[in-house]
């Protein structure tokens, strides 16, 4: 496990790239926990009229899966470098884990959150609070998952998130009480502690 702090995007996926290019069946799996500064990220299948006005924000086109979407101070973003073929599991395998462990970090928030078929992702009503997106190269896993903890929303209204026109994005700073304090801290070594432990559990015989 890895806690990087703020990093800049370009050079958290080349080095995402070279870790993955470069590892073998005996390289230990890492986590990567970390924010970005403002960043547009469109997958590889992304499309061009879903980034409707970036403004001063770059747009880095990327080779994970999915449309745009937003990465911002005050969100967490955590990379699976997982080696999906030495534990014999799938990428829906792997996606499943990301969903429930979401939905297991928000509770522990009292935010009662829920998965949506084809549509990748957790969600609290009718609104988004997290995101993700793999890319898997030589039976290896890289990118992962972004969590909106307490962070500015508003370049969410630039693009259609995820592909979705006029979907909502919501945060878990705005879903709880004005006056009950938030330690964003706390809300990334939660996440990471989460994914770590059922990634331990995440081996098919």
């Amino acid at each position: 496990m890895r806690e990087l702090g703020l990093v800049e995007y370009q050079p958290t996926l080349e080095a995402m790239r070279a870790f993955t290019d470069s590892r073998d069946d005996n390289t230990p799996d890492e986590l990567w926990l970390l924010q970005h500064p403002a960043v547009f990220t469109q997958g590889q299948a992304g499309k061009a009229e879903h980034v409707l006005a970036p403004g001063d924000i770059p747009v880095i086109q990327v080779d994970r899966g999915g449309q745009v979407t937003y990465h911002g101070p005050g969100q967490w973003v955590l990379y699976l470098m997982v080696n999906l073929r030495r534990r014999n599991i799938g990428v829906r395998d792997l996606v499943t884990l990301i969903e429930q462990s979401l939905v297991a970090v928000l509770a522990t928030y009292n935010i009662e959150a829920v998965t949506r078929r084809g549509a990748p992702g957790v969600y609290v009503g009718e609104r988004k609070i997290a995101s993700l997106g793999l890319r898997v190269r030589r039976g290896c896993s890289y990118h992962g998952l972004a969590l909106n903890a307490d962070m500015d929303l508003e370049p969410f209204e630039r693009i259609n998130p995820c592909g979705y026109k006029g979907l909502e994005v919501t945060s878990i700073r705005q879903l709880m009480a004005s006056d009950t304090p938030l330690d964003c801290d706390q809300v990334g070594t939660r996440l990471l502690v989460i994914v770590r432990d059922k990634l331990r559990k995440l081996v098919k015989l």
